[in-house]
């Protein structure tokens, strides 16, 4: 199974910033987590609010938890509320099902290596910033609702 390295997860959140800028997007924060969950890297603008890393960090964890992205999570939040009532209640509220997790594979349809949780902006151009970032470092960005 591949690896989530440091140097990776430095040019997802280097180039994920650096696209936010051509974007005109509000200051961001980005979280990049390992496959186990565990932080590697985390990118906090100047200016980016004080409650940026938890929202980043839980669209991250909770993708990466659930094996789907956050925009996954927030199609089936809609449908199946109570579901995630119970989830935010099991997770100490650490989910955050709003688009901006994006799962991270090597190869499409590979293993999950990690999760990027960014948040900032809306949550559209936070997941397209995330995108670009881990592209850039030449990973597969997975953002399929399933």
């Amino acid at each position: 199974m591949g690896e989530l390295t440091l140097d990776r997860a430095d040019t997802i959140g280097r180039v994920a910033l650096e696209d936010a800028r051509t974007r005109g997007a509000q200051p961001l924060t980005v979280v990049v987590l390992d496959a186990g969950g565990h932080v590697k890297l985390v990118r906090r603008e100047d200016g980016s609010g004080i409650a940026r890393f938890e929202i980043a960090y839980g669209k991250a964890w909770g993708a990466l938890g659930m094996g789907i992205s956050s925009r996954g999570l927030a199609a089936r939040a809609a449908k199946m509320g109570g579901f995630f009532t119970a989830l935010a209640a099991a997770t100490d509220g650490r989910v955050v099902p709003v688009p901006g997790g994006v799962l991270v594979r090597e190869r499409p349809g590979g293993p999950i290596i990690g999760a990027v949780g960014i948040s900032g902006d809306t949550s559209d151009l936070d997941e397209l910033c995330a995108v670009a970032g881990i592209e850039a470092a030449g990973l597969v960005a997975d953002i399929e609702e399933r």
